[in-house]
């Protein structure tokens, strides 16, 4: 059976949820707004269930409307208080690791005339009060920050920036769809967000509280539901089971997070002895109980989660590969880091021990199956586990052909920085069966197909078409390739050049433009700038530069 690793996404129906759920739908099935007994009867559930959330909440009842969904609950929020407050001004303040929800509707506020400042974040994805608060203006309409980040955990600082913005007289709100119910909300805030398919309660309900004295005008048409913020028939069942799971996890929240705490510490230092070239990024205090990321170097982050799920778990992937719009990650190309090999494990209530203790042992030969046809120099990962019969059959073939379907090319194309045979592992990692069979097929090809290969075409960085050193700068052309293979290139030109040489990796994708300083950062180089690539020969693109210092 599969191991579920993913609750930051959502969360397994709570049993008291189901529970709820099925008693109301036998009780709370009538409209909450008449007058009969049924009507009357729906109406009790949906007010006790607002004054259960508004008690978890921090709120009062009347302050609480239900939503179709978080996403919409953000979008209704930021909307009314911009509007609410436009006679203040036309400005905006974000954090720049926000939900995607924020971000769209700040486009939207730009687009329209109005005003979007961005507070960045340090290395660990928090932002700086100070900086946050340097943001505000006297024409600052509202700002906005998380509780707590949605892919690498980082609880903010949301008490000193709502101090900050209370005296700047600045509304502030909160998305707290991570937090809600798992820790105590934080204080100071304006207005809250929360989801309900976050905590354990049936998707489609949002929660949206407005402190009164706020100023919000509706974005939408006026209707009589919901205080007038949020039109529409009310899910009254769905509404009453993600109150009474809401109360059941925070009930349950004390115990379960110290257990699950030190399961993801225990992931947290383990991951970097077991895999080489590998970061956990996020605070490593000021986090979440259940979340924990790291990013593997030279990884394609889709074939990695791929691999995982054929051996029982079921993670998630802030990397550009799993992207739908293959672009990197918004958060972690804010802190700075590896976008590209990042797996986010989030466990839920009831994680057991060993299931850990498996994904431990199963995850370093996974990663070693997915690096096996690069032919890097990489150190043998300390208290790996053994080869197991699974990785000399489908599983690992499957992995090298989807690397290089990814990379341009297609069956047939030779592995990246081989010859005419497939490169076996050098450097300490020996070439395991994994990598001999179906395996390390696959991913050759979707290596070969990001770099823009075709069946048969000649390995990169190989042959007479690889770039020589030009006016005492290493070139190294990786153009036509997507991420990771920039990076892969890059590591294994480095040693040709003289310690404080320069080399310049030459891509037209984004994510090397987050990519290659994360590489420096990670291994003790000098990232030196961007340059255009036509001074380097290219034709297209940028020229990264690093220096190299060790």
């Amino acid at each position: 059976m599969t191991v579920y690793f993913d609750v930051a996404s959502t969360a397994p129906l709570h049993p008291v949820a189901r529970q709820a759920l099925t008693a109301a739908l036998d009780e709370g099935w009538a409209d909450p707004a008449r007058l009969y007994r049924s009507g009357r009867q729906a109406r009790m559930l949906l007010d006790a269930a607002r004054e259960t959330v508004a008690a978890v909440l921090g709120a009062r009842a009347d302050e609480i409307s239900f939503t179709a969904s978080g996403t919409q609950a953000v979008q209704l929020g930021l909307l009314g208080a911009l509007a609410g407050n436009r006679r203040r001004g036309a400005h905006l303040v974000h954090s720049a690791v926000e939900h995607s929800s924020v971000l769209h509707v700040a486009e939207r506020h730009e687009a329209g005339g109005g005003e979007v400042s961005v507070a960045p974040v340090d290395r660990a994805g928090r932002v700086d009060p100070a900086a946050f608060g340097a943001l505000l203006r006297t024409d600052t309409a509202l700002a906005a920050l998380q509780s707590a980040n949605h892919e690498v955990g980082t609880v903010q600082p949301v008490g000193e920036v709502a101090a900050l913005c209370a005296g700047a007289g600045v509304p502030l709100l909160v998305d707290a769809a991570q937090s809600a119910g798992r820790v105590d909300v934080p204080t100071g805030w304006s207005l809250l967000t929360a989801s309900a398919h976050k905590w354990g309660g049936p998707p489609g309900v949002g929660v949206l509280a407005v402190r009164k004295g706020v100023r919000y005008a509706s974005p939408l048409p006026a209707d009589e539901r919901e205080g007038g913020r949020v039109p529409g028939y009310v899910n009254v069942p769905a509404i009453v089971a993600a109150a009474a799971s809401l109360r059941a996890v925070r009930a349950e929240a004390e115990r379960e997070n110290a257990r699950l705490h030190a399961l993801v510490e225990r992931i947290r230092g383990r991951v970097p002895q077991l895999v080489p070239e590998v970061e956990v990024v996020g605070d490593p205090v000021r986090r979440l109980p259940h979340i924990v990321t790291f990013s593997c170097l030279y990884v394609d982050g889709e074939v990695l989660l791929t691999e995982l799920d054929r051996a029982g778990f079921a993670v998630s992937s802030g990397s550009s590969c799993t992207s739908s719009t293959l672009t990197p990650s918004h958060v972690l190309a804010a802190m700075g880091v590896l976008t590209e090999g990042n797996v986010r494990v989030s466990l839920p209530y009831g994680t057991a021990e060993a299931d850990v203790e498996r994904f431990l042992a199963v995850l370093p030969d996974l990663v070693a199956g997915v690096r096996a046809p690069l032919g890097l120099d990489l150190p043998a990962p300390a208290g790996a586990a053994e080869t197991t019969p699974r990785a000399e059959g489908r599983a690992g073939a499957e992995s090298d052909e989807r690397q290089a379907t990814d990379a341009g090319g297609s069956a047939g194309a030779k592995s990246v920085g081989a010859g005419s045979e497939r490169p076996e592992a050098s450097g300490g990692v020996a070439a395991t069966p994994r990598a001999e069979g179906r395996a390390g097929a696959e991913s050759d090809e979707r290596q070969a197909t990001d770099a823009g290969g075709s069946a048969g075409a000649k390995s990169v960085g190989a042959g007479s078409e690889r770039p020589e050193a030009s006016g005492g700068v290493t070139v190294v052309d990786a153009l036509g390739k997507r991420c990771p293979l920039p990076v892969i290139e890059l590591a294994k030109r480095i040693g040709e050049v003289p310690v404080g040489g320069t080399i310049a990796v030459l891509s037209d994708d984004e994510a090397a433009r987050l990519d290659v300083p994360a590489w420096c950062a990670m291994r003790g180089q000098e990232y030196a700038g961007e340059a255009p690539a036509a001074d380097y020969g290219g034709d297209r693109g940028s020229a990264y530069l690093v220096l190299r210092r060790s």
